[in-house]
């Protein structure tokens, strides 16, 4: 689910940041070092070679190699500082952007360079593993939120709308493009923002009427104070409760009748048979008469169960 947020206006292009000036400064240190360390040996060059007995071709041919070779390894020191810090400026740069994919390279084992960079690849694969866990977990959160059975708003601190799930725009009867950024008045929702944060309400929605159970908590997103509304359709288990009701009252029922019929049956069967038989018993007709009475007995209990 996409929310929809307004782009900042363009920004003139900002002063250097005190990071920026830091690592200027520290480029000049390793710039002034650097000639610190080939200043002693021009000086000892340019008084060995102006002491001694030599002439002036040697002496600038001399002084020019040694400059040169000087200036060369200063500019060969310099580098060799700059580009690994410029390199893992540029890895930690692009971790910080979410470029998880980069990798440092180059370093001999076992300098402290190649920890360093061996410490920057561990960062990136930890934070790359756990930018992973919270994408599959934010993609199962939106297939739960998809697919469940309530309806799910979040409002902002302006009370504006940021985040729906399918529920939710059909209770509202809109599609989501037409729901995000809109005000919980606009939408009908202003009530349930305030008051009890559980309770069941009574309301009508453009997709359901009914009663509804309402649960709000409170949540910040951005250092910005936000509001979950969660609204549950009662009407569904109200139904289920009555038709397990009625369930429950026809098992009775249905107990009580076979109670009572089941005896009034095996007796007027075995009256009838009693009557059916060419020689009867002497007493037949008290087994008669006791026959009668339970069947009127029964039929009176099960006259005072319908009642």
């Amino acid at each position: 689910m996409t929310v929809h947020t307004a782009n900042a206006s363009a920004k003139p292009a900002s002063k250097p940041t005190p990071v920026r000036r830091r690592a200027v400064q520290f480029e000049k240190r390793v710039i002034w070092l650097a000639i610190g360390v080939a200043v002693p040996g021009l000086t000892a060059t340019l008084l060995l070679l102006f002491a001694g007995d030599f002439d002036g071709k040697t002496r600038w041919t001399v002084l020019t190699l040694v400059v040169l070779v000087s200036l060369f390894l200063a500019l060969s020191l310099i580098e060799k500082i700059r580009h690994p810090l410029q390199s893992l400026a540029n890895l930690l740069g692009g971790i910080r952007e979410g470029d998880f994919s980069n990798r440092a390279r180059g370093a001999g084992v076992g300098d402290a360079l190649a920890e360093v960079y061996l410490e920057v690849n561990a960062l990136g694969e930890t934070l790359l593993e756990q930018r992973l866990g919270a994408m599959e977990a934010g993609a199962l959160l939106r297939s739960v939120m998809a697919e469940i059975e309530v309806a799910i708003f979040t409002f902002d601190d302006e009370d504006r709308l940021r985040l729906v799930n399918r529920s939710g725009e059909r209770l509202l009867g809109r599609p989501v493009e037409q729901l995000l950024g809109r005000s919980a008045a606009e939408l009908g929702l202003a009530e349930t923002l305030s008051g009890e944060a559980a309770r069941t309400i009574q309301a009508t929605f453009p997709g359901g009427i009914g009663r509804w159970g309402l649960r709000r908590s409170a949540f910040r997103q951005g250092g910005k104070p936000h509001q979950l509304l969660v609204l549950t359709d009662l009407s569904r288990a109200l139904r289920d409760e009555e038709r397990q009701a009625w369930q429950r009252l026809v098992r009775v029922i249905g107990h009580e009748l076979n109670n009572s019929l089941a005896p009034i049956k095996s007796i007027a069967t075995s009256l009838n048979d009693l009557l059916g038989q060419p020689s009867r018993a002497s007493d037949w007709e008290d087994d008669l008469k006791s026959g009668l009475v339970i069947i009127s007995t029964r039929a009176e209990s099960l006259s005072r169960f319908m009642d």
